[in-house]
């Protein structure tokens, strides 16, 4: 059996289904992504997916649909995806094992 590119956490999951119940009617999931940018190269990208593109690849975890985005696969290998949510913020986070770098306020990422 081979491993997922990303694992998803109790948390991220049922976040995921919190935003998927309040979608418009033509998402059929999110869409994770890397692009350039931030100050260590590269930052993590989430977006509504309202059509399967034939290249993505699907994680179907915990009752939620993830699709990567082909060209992010490489980056996000081993990747487990979380929901932290303290007093002041909330995100999604990205425990990368692939990082070799991170920026101070965690935005961006090397690898």
């Amino acid at each position: 059996m081979t491993k997922q590119i990303i694992t998803l956490s109790d948390n991220a999951a049922k976040r995921i289904k919190e935003i998927m119940s309040s979608a418009d009617g033509n998402s059929v999931g999110v869409r994770v992504g890397v692009k350039s940018g931030g100050c260590a190269g590269m930052s993590y990208v989430m977006e509504y997916t309202k059509e399967v593109n034939p290249n993505d690849e699907m994680i179907e975890e915990k009752g939620v649909k993830v699709f990567i985005d082909p060209s992010a696969v490489m980056y996000l290998l081993g990747t487990e995806m979380d929901y932290k949510k303290e007093e002041f913020s909330s995100s999604f986070v990205f425990k990368n094992p692939n990082e070799t770098e991170r920026c101070g306020c965690g935005e961006s990422f090397k690898i």
